[in-house]
């Protein structure tokens, strides 16, 4: 059994909790993206000509976080996330429209790279709760339209160089109000690995989206995803590794019985969806309930629960973990 601390931060536009941040993850972050080749990484202005083209809305946040960086060119680099080194989570999601709106996943990955941060914002005006990664990146999240979105990671599908996808769940929610805006919006970014975002608005209107290098994405009418694409895996060897077919064949299930969201969130917290394998990057870090029409989100973990808002203020959690502990955060 092990324990993690998990940081609330509330802070409109990045100033001295980002600039913390970046200090305590930075020697972390800047050995992954070099340490796979910083030749094979976009120049500078090859990345920053990329964001401007696909993202600009983000560009001026983007330059904020530079300064706070002191100029740093490879910080620089790294912060456009376009054409970063793969990572390849596990994950599990589904979407509740039934009785009450909810967006609930689990997070499976390894304790020691995993951020461990809950971000509230207003970067472009519009506040934006969610799981950071990548320094502003988001795993998960929610903005005050309503909209909630969530990404599992699928292997395969090796393509054109395109944007880390915690930039790309961050614009979505900086930037469409709907699952419908959120849809055209993501239609028209390259992005660097494949992967299934589920999202769910205030209306009730939820989809997953396959998203992958060089392929025309695709929006389906599921509300549950795991890690493969559709409902058969391209590549049955690693979805057999990961148990991705009987987690999503468990979501199905699970949604036939119309579930409430805390009936759902019981059902994150045990097996199969639940897992331990933290030594192989396969453990769930925390289960996380966005209430989309609600304005909060529930973390949760064995024994313990922490509720955030847009306004929540700056605060921490202790999370503790199953047996099955092997890492050393």
């Amino acid at each position: 059994m092990g324990t993690l601390i998990f940081w609330g931060i509330r802070e409109p536009v990045p100033g001295p909790r980002w600039r913390q941040l970046l200090d305590a993850t930075w020697s972390g972050y800047r050995g992954w993206y070099v340490g796979h080749g910083a030749g094979a990484r976009p120049t500078p202005a090859a990345a920053a000509e990329m964001l401007d083209r696909y993202m600009p809305e983000l560009v001026p946040t983007w330059r904020l976080l530079v300064d706070l960086a002191g100029g740093d060119e490879t910080a620089a680099r790294f912060l456009t996330l376009y054409d970063p080194p793969r990572f390849l989570p596990g994950c599990a999601q589904v979407a509740l429209v039934d009785d009450a709106l909810a967006l609930i996943r689990n997070y499976d990955y390894r304790p020691d790279l995993c951020e461990r941060v809950v971000y509230s914002s207003a970067f472009t005006g519009r506040r934006v709760i969610g799981s950071g990664d990548c320094l502003w990146g988001l795993l998960d999240g929610m903005n005050d339209a309503g909209l909630a979105i969530s990404l599992t990671a699928v292997t395969g599908y090796p393509g054109p160089p395109g944007f880390g996808i915690p930039l790309v769940v961050r614009y979505l929610l900086e930037t469409a109000t709907t699952t419908r805006e959120a849809i055209a919006a993501v239609s028209r970014l390259p992005v660097h690995m494949a992967y299934n975002l589920t999202l769910l608005d205030r209306h009730g209107d939820a989809a997953t989206v396959f998203v992958a290098p060089g392929v025309e994405p695709h929006a389906s009418a599921h509300r549950v995803a795991t890690n493969h694409r559709d409902t058969v895996p391209d590549d049955p060897e690693h979805a057999s590794s990961l148990s991705s077919v009987e987690r999503q064949d468990t979501l199905f299930m699970l949604l036939e019985r119309r579930p409430d969201p805390e009936a759902v969130i019981a059902a994150f917290l045990t097996e199969p969806l639940y897992t331990t394998e933290y030594a192989r990057g396969f453990g769930t870090m925390y289960t996380a309930a966005y209430r989309p029409d609600l304005g909060f989100v529930d973390y949760v973990w064995p024994g313990s629960r922490w509720r955030r808002t847009f306004d929540s203020p700056d605060d921490t959690h202790l999370a503790v973990y199953r047996d099955g502990w092997a890492a050393s955060p």
